[in-house]
């Protein structure tokens, strides 16, 4: 119950606003002059319940992103995958380096005077061994360590020496600081002591020191250091966001990364997981992160699990012991593993992704669509037998996915047509249809530019920005059309028993204002498919934070998750206008819809939806431009009292931020309004919520 009480269990109604929110940003409800839009709600026109988990997330080892915001070691490569270094090595400046690195162990006293022992490593190919002369200190030292005051700091140390040999760990927090030291026993073999230091400070400049004196040798096998206040190994603070977040799904662990990943390097003594160079990252997992960690992170949040099983380099047999993990009783072979690692109750994961993007070239283990079918049917059989209960979600691999870049090119056959060889989602309904009950799709559209059906190429366009809000949900509704076709050649969709997954999508890395805008038009594409679009999972869930090694807060996509999840409806109904969007401007195929987003009500994009008890009508509207626009409004069926309240999301400008540790600029602010006026303006580049109550 401790760890329960750290992680605050109680939902709390956040929002989203800050007194420092600048009072300029801020523009009221007002009435609406004669004419602009006409919009009409039709509240018996409704359609199935948005489900919850299109508020989903999805996470992915890719390089240091769980180990770095989630996870609360403080050390990196801590089981000397690196060995020991002669000096301190240079962090990239790319993003994607970064994103990978981590720091090492570098030599104190002569680097010759460390060897790495292959013949009996604890843990890996190797571990470090040192020789000391009597006459120095020598040892290893990791520097760049982010400490914050207010807790201390528990860590362990593996390690052996030699008989007159002493070992002592010392934490420097920083230049001219004064040194915590404690000194650790060891014997002839391996074994684990623990210590603790309170440096009471925040810094991101300390540096912990292994070191040894006298004369002979000492090795070390692993090495540890957490904040105190961990919850199961986990930041106390980013674990309390992601349960502010209240995720209802949380796709895990990949992504590309688990093509090439064996989950049982995962499970077990931390200590004794091997550290693996990760070949689709290029990146080094400890493995800390796994199984075990990554389901009680759901359990602490209170999301359900959405594992991805490897397909790739993967074999069924491997899928189907890795179910019983999980989900077997403690009598099963591996449901006693779990228990024997301190697990004794399954986990009971319901939904499994069956493969990852399967469908792309660049996937490790990639085949032929008509083998991989094969494939798919024989993990599904082997995970079924197991546990007969689970939901299947296959890669899906849709048309428009395959045109827009996942797909093989052929030079002049860049537009993948259903049905076609290409077509990896009709292969999947042909060749594996009773296999899943899902299927996954991926939209990363890239800003500012659209897929020439031409000559297959990515080329750049000028947009206003209402076209950028709206390149997300364009390519959502690419795929709605692909569904539509695959509707014909396969009625059985029609019934409506299987899903889409859209369980990767994000567009726009950065965390300013229009991008929360793309957040929302997006949610508004969803809702308009809640008859087939199941669950979507935000690329990386991470993202709805800032942070850094230890400080976090919610961030401006966060908070837009948040403003839906907090204040929109569940139960979509009709919105009809007089002001259609524009007509394609490209020709139809790939990442051009049949019909550009945003509803009736151009340029505002609205969606409406009653809460489970009908009482309320949440009517949502994204304005996507830099100019006010007025609308007009009616309501059918439904009479609302005179009072309204409103919530509006805004800031400065599109390219406003909330730096870390900065105060907000951009979020919602609560209002009232006149529900009984008829119509109303929006602010430029703005969502605002408005609620009626029935009367």
């Amino acid at each position: 119950m401790a760890d329960r009480h750290k992680v605050d269990l109680m939902r709390r109604n956040l929002l989203l606003g800050s007194a420092a929110l600048g009072a300029a940003a801020w523009i009221p409800p007002v009435f609406a002059a004669p004419g602009g839009i006409r919009a009409t709600i039709d509240t018996g026109a409704t359609r199935p319940p948005i489900s919850p988990m299109i508020y989903g997330g999805f996470i992915e080892h890719i390089g240091n992103l769980i180990n770095h915001s989630l996870w609360s070691e403080t050390l990196d490569d801590r089981k000397f995958y690196y060995g020991v270094l002669a000096e301190r090595d240079r962090k990239p400046d790319d993003r994607r380096g970064a994103m990978g690195y981590m720091e090492k162990w570098v030599a104190i006293g002569p680097v010759s005077a460390i060897a790495l022992d292959t013949e009996r490593p604890y843990v890996g190919e190797h571990s470090p061994v040192v020789t000391l002369d009597g006459a120095q200190e020598r040892g290893m030292v990791q520097h760049g360590l982010a400490l914050k005051s207010g807790t201390a700091y528990n860590g362990r140390i593996v390690l052996w020496a030699d008989p007159g040999v002493t070992v002592t760990v010392r934490l420097v927090p920083g230049q001219g600081r004064e040194a915590l030291s404690t000194r650790v026993r060891a014997s002839s073999q391996w074994g684990t002591q623990r210590f603790s230091f309170d440096p009471g400070i925040d810094t991101t400049d300390a540096r912990l020191e292994i070191v040894g004196e006298g004369r002979g040798r000492f090795g070390v096998g692993a090495v540890s250091l957490m904040p105190a206040d961990n919850v199961r190994g986990f930041r106390a603070d980013t674990v309390a966001l992601m349960k502010q977040m209240n995720c209802h799904i949380l796709r895990m662990p990949g992504g590309n990364f688990i093509s090439a990943h064996d989950w049982e390097h995962s499970i077990g003594d931390p200590d004794r997981r091997p550290p693996i160079l990760d070949p689709v990252w290029n990146a080094v997992q400890p493995n800390d992160v796994g199984v075990d960690e990554l389901l009680q992170l759901c359990e602490l949040i209170e999301c359900e699990p959405f594992w991805c099983v490897n397909t790739g380099f993967g074999d069924p047999r491997s899928g189907a012991q890795l179910v019983e993990y999980v989900n077997g009783s403690a009598d099963t072979e591996w449901g006693a593993k779990r228990a024997a690692n301190g697990r004794a109750e399954p986990y009971g994961v319901k939904y499994w992704a069956v493969g990852n993007e399967m469908y792309g070239h660049w996937q490790f283990g990639h085949m032929a669509r008509e083998q991989y079918t094969i494939k798919h049917n024989m993990f599904v059989d082997a995970m079924r037998k197991v546990d007969p209960d689970i939901y299947i979600v296959a890669p899906g691999g849709f048309v428009d996915e395959m045109t827009t870049g996942q797909g093989i090119f052929i030079a002049g056959q860049p537009q993948v047509h259903v049905g076609s060889e290409r077509d990896w989602a009709y292969g999947m309904f042909k060749n594996s249809w009773g296999k899943f009950d899902a299927l996954g799709t991926h939209a990363y559209p890239p800003a500012n530019k659209r897929f020439d059906l031409a000559t297959g190429k990515l080329v750049d366009v000028n947009q206003t920005l209402n076209e950028w809000v709206h390149q997300m949900p364009d390519r959502i509704r690419t795929m709605v059309d692909a569904w539509e076709e695959y509707k014909k050649h396969f009625p059985e969709l029609e019934k409506g028993s299987v899903k889409v997954f859209f369980d990767e999508w994000a567009f726009h890395f950065e965390d300013d204002l229009k991008g929360a805008l793309a957040i929302a038009a997006a949610f508004h594409e969803f809702f308009r498919h809640t008859d087939f679009i199941e669950m979507a999972g935000y690329t990386m869930a991470t993202a709805w934070m800032n942070f850094d090694r230890t400080r976090s807060q919610i961030s401006i996509k966060g908070r837009m998750f948040q403003f839906y999840q907090e204040r929109f409806g569940t139960v979509p109904v009709a919105v009809n206008g007089d002001s259609p969007t524009p007509p394609p401007k490209y020709p139809v195929g790939g990442d051009q819809p049949s019909v550009n987003t945003g509803g009736d009500t151009y340029p505002l994009d609205m969606s409406a939806a009653l809460t489970a008890d009908g009482r309320t009508l949440a009517l949502a509207v994204v304005n996507g431009t830099e100019e006010p626009h007025s609308f007009a409004l009616a309501l059918e069926g439904f009479r609302p009292k005179a009072s309204g309240r409103c919530w509006k999301f805004t800031g400065p400008g599109p390219d406003a931020k909330n730096p870390l540790g900065e105060p907000e600029t951009v979020g919602a602010k609560e209002s009232t309004f006149d529900a009984s006026a008829g119509s109303l303006t929006i602010a430029p580049v703005s969502v605002e919520i408005y609620h009626f109550e029935r009367a």
